[in-house]
């Protein structure tokens, strides 16, 4: 089951399953519908059982071009079985509740929390590519989930994870966690104040979608996966370091007691993560060529410098927000998707970004004047799902300014 199947990880994700025919089956899809040609036609190629389309607006759309897809193919209507259509806000909830081996969750930002809750609660495995409902959801997704149920799919916790599997996990001393640096590594703060839209835009090495890239440039992106390798592995803040790797081919590394330190590289692709995350439906088993492998016959070179956190503060504060738990990590992602949205009209600045994550942030666990639901700090010990969809619908009230 695939939700977000026209993003950019649901596209490389049927990539893979086509060329491994023998190995996996979609027996469902789901996106907004906003491109209809395209999720019509994947369900059409891998045959699937079900559909959904969470924008009503867009379901005739997706219909037509599921029709006019069966009959280019050459299916006589009545002949060809056409998936069924789940139409509405709740269609990833309801997919993610059906039976499949493996969950492929690649919903964008918080809107992804509930199909993440659905698929644990379920009893299906989730290969987890929405890092944000597993940061902003914290205890109510560990909660629900049993040991190896959750699997990650964002490169720098597959790495971890495969890293982990070399040693005990009470032989663990620290986590590493690679960043590109993005595109303004190396510049000042004074040099961040003059960044346009197209700058921030410009990954030096992945291409992604806007509210990724943009959470790269401010490095957010590896706040939240401090928060997110908290999380998944159990291994304290202060055992998890943040390294600038620009080459990002080491995508992170695990060091062991002994002075050991596990790292998994590649070329920055993420088909090997995503591979590695759709193989653990049953038994976790590597994917034959699923990417293409290091070069080793030719000369390179890697490089690890620290993270200059003065420059980039992002990723304090995202630690701030982790160890407060309970909704914090939801005002901090929901303030930074406000922010960057802002950023991304042209409302903004580019370190307005960050500056109002902080702002929003710090109210939130102060308990000032702001009132309403939402607005209140709430730790995690008395954490329901309510409380963070009304911390999460607080914190983008608070409109950003410059």
């Amino acid at each position: 089951m695939i939700l977000g199947s026209t993003g950019s990880i649901g596209v490389q994700a049927l990539e893979i399953i086509a060329r491994n025919p023998d190995r996996f089956t979609v027996v469902g899809l789901c996106a907004t519908g906003a491109n209809a040609q395209a999720l019509a036609q994947a369900a059409l190629e891998f045959n699937v059982e079900v559909m959904g389309v969470t924008l009503g607006t867009c379901a005739q759309d997706v219909q037509m071009h599921l029709l006019a897809g069966a009959q280019d193919r050459g299916f006589s209507l009545g002949e060809h079985r056409l998936p069924e259509l789940v139409i509405g806000p709740d269609a990833p909830e309801r997919l993610a509740r059906m039976d499949a081996d493996i969950v492929l969750n690649a919903i964008a930002g918080a809107a992804g929390l509930k199909a993440t809750l659905a698929t644990l609660s379920a009893g299906n495995k989730l290969a987890l590519a929405n890092k944000e409902s597993l940061i902003i959801g914290g205890d109510l997704v560990k909660n629900l989930s049993f040991p190896g149920q959750i699997i990650p799919v964002d490169s720098e916790h597959s790495a971890i994870a495969q890293c982990l599997l070399a040693g005990k996990r009470s032989e663990v001393r620290k986590l590493i966690i690679t960043a590109s640096g993005g595109p303004f590594r190396g510049k000042s703060a004074s040099d961040l104040e003059q960044v346009s839209i197209v700058d921030a835009l410009a990954h030096p090495t992945w291409k992604m979608g806007p509210l990724v890239t943009i959470n790269s440039a401010t490095l957010v992106n590896k706040g939240l996966e401090v928060i997110e390798a908290h999380l998944l592995f159990d291994v304290a803040f202060n055992n998890i370091e943040v390294t600038v790797h620009p080459q990002s081919v080491v995508h992170s590394m695990v060091e062991f007691v002994d002075g050991s330190t596990i790292a998994q590289a590649s070329p920055p692709d993420m088909r090997i993560p995503i591979a590695w995350g759709l193989s653990a439906g049953r038994e976790l088993f590597r994917v034959a060529d699923a990417a293409p492998a290091c070069d080793w016959k030719s000369a390179s070179t890697w490089e690890f410098m620290p993270l200059d956190e003065v420059v980039f503060p992002a990723v304090g504060l995202a630690r701030v927000a982790g160890e407060a738990g309970g909704t914090a990590p939801a005002v901090f992602n929901a303030a930074n998707e406000s922010a960057v949205g802002a950023f991304l009209a042209g409302e903004i600045s580019f370190t307005s970004i960050v500056t109002h994550i902080e702002r929003v942030l710090q109210t939130h666990l102060a308990g000032s004047s702001h009132e309403g639901p939402g607005s209140s700090f709430v730790s995690g010990n008395a954490l329901t799902l309510e409380d963070v969809l009304a911390a999460d619908s607080w914190a983008r009230e608070l409109r950003p300014d410059n």
